[in-house]
């Protein structure tokens, strides 16, 4: 008869157990969706602290607690998508010329992280020297589902397939198996990239960016637009105020914007109701965060 209590005992510490893990499980599920929780997007990685887009970016942003890491996405001439936001190699690597000129061979000679020493000598890391371009499949296959993505689709007019080429990856790779848990987040400036995607598969979270010129325009029709396809909208902070952020989340929008670097706008946009932010200082986003 004394053994019944401990079997009690362990039974309610098993079931216990697995409530508090399916509570967890359901607390991390739409965080992206949930109001009372700020999203620290690590703007191309850690791009404050290492050269954006590279590997050793993104790195830097998981460890610092960042929720997602962005990726921006290009298209090489070969068909492979590579993380870089510029539609040229100028500004990032050693080389020059149009993305979708260049093969994933002749963009991979390039060094893309001597540049950011020569910026910031003030945090010089010899590991930058030397860094290649990945490409998002060697992201996915460094971070596996030990991170969250935040892609975004540049310039998809001159990459013509690009939509078609992504969600094939993130199938490849089980990525898209729980849309829900927000492992996955898509953005672009473009409605007809995004309306690809959600054509394609609608349960997959999407971000409509937006500049100046497209927050002018911006009306109560537009918010319900958008809505149709988008859980949300990522706009230029410089562009938005409080009024804004209310319009879009009155029509069931969450507001990510970018990029802020500030710890004092940061806050600022917080205490306006923005469900997240882009930042390339993760340390003054996650003191506001807290």
């Amino acid at each position: 008869m004394k053994k019944i209590p401990v079997i009690l005992i362990t039974l309610f510490l098993v079931i216990s157990m697995a409530l508090m893990i399916n509570l967890n499980k359901i607390e991390s599920e739409e965080a992206f969706l949930n109001e009372d929780y700020f999203l620290i997007i690590g703007h191309r990685g850690a791009s404050g602290y290492a050269p954006e887009h590279t590997i050793e970016s993104y790195k830097l942003a998981d460890e610092m607690g960042a929720d997602y890491i962005e990726i921006d996405l290009q298209m090489t001439k070969d068909g492979v998508l590579i993380a870089m936001h510029d539609d040229t190699v100028d500004r990032t690597t050693d080389g020059t010329g149009m993305v979708n000129e260049m093969t994933l061979e002749e963009i991979k000679e390039l060094d893309a992280g001597s540049w950011f020493n020569e910026k910031n000598p003030d945090i010089y890391n010899e590991a930058f020297v030397g860094l290649t371009v990945p490409t998002l499949k060697e992201i996915i296959e460094e971070f596996g589902d030990s991170v969250n993505y935040y892609i975004e689709t540049k310039a998809p007019h001159q990459n013509p397939g690009m939509e078609k080429s992504l969600l094939s990856l993130l199938n490849e790779y089980a990525l898209l198996e729980n849309p829900l848990s927000g492992e996955v987040i898509i953005q672009s400036f473009s409605e007809e990239s995004l309306k690809i995607i959600h054509n394609s598969d609608s349960s997959i979270p999407l971000i409509q960016l937006q500049g100046k010129n497209d927050i002018k325009k911006m009306t109560k029709q537009k918010f319900k637009e958008i809505n149709k396809y988008a859980i949300g909208i990522g706009p230029s902070f410089k562009y938005i105020d409080k009024q804004y952020i209310d319009n879009a989340k009155n029509e069931g929008l969450v507001v990510h914007p970018y990029t802020i670097d500030d710890p004092l706008n940061i806050e600022e946009i917080a205490t306006w109701g923005a469900t997240g932010v882009f930042t390339n200082d993760i340390k003054a986003a996650e003191v506001i965060a807290q």
